[in-house]
């Protein structure tokens, strides 16, 4: 029997505007993730859309909505269960909204994203950015 409580989905919002994707730095880098997608737990009685868009406001302030699920793994280097969720921005302007959480939060063009994340993303992420960034 495994008495562990399992840990809650993360959820991650996958948003690219204008042919460039937002990614955030956190404070603190999990593993060797230093940069990524705005991302969260998904709180209890929440799906991963819904935990996607509000993690995205609390991060960095911008009001977004989902309009794709992109899929689920768990990943390679964190063993939490993600949730990759397209979204597109509905208002706001993208700032640093949780500094406690974040250092910094950028809009990437397509080289920029290579530059700060050096490794592959889960391959239905990458298929979408590489449509989306085109």
């Amino acid at each position: 029997m495994n008495d562990q409580p399992e840990q809650p989905a993360i959820a991650a919002a996958v948003i690219v505007e204008d042919g460039r994707l937002l990614l955030i730095r956190r404070r603190v880098s999990e593993g060797s993730l230093s940069w990524s997608f705005p991302s969260g737990a998904v709180e209890a009685g929440e799906s991963g859309e819904q935990a996607a868009v509000r993690e995205t406001l609390e991060e960095t302030g911008l009001v977004v909505s989902p309009i794709k699920h992109l899929g689920e793994r768990i990943h390679p280097n964190t063993g939490r269960r993600m949730i990759y969720v397209a979204c597109e921005v509905f208002s706001g302007d993208a700032h640093v909204a949780d500094a406690e959480e974040l250092a910094e939060v950028e809009w990437c063009d397509r080289a920029t994203v290579a530059d700060h994340v050096p490794y592959p993303f889960f391959q239905p992420v990458q298929a979408y950015l590489d449509e989306a960034l085109s």
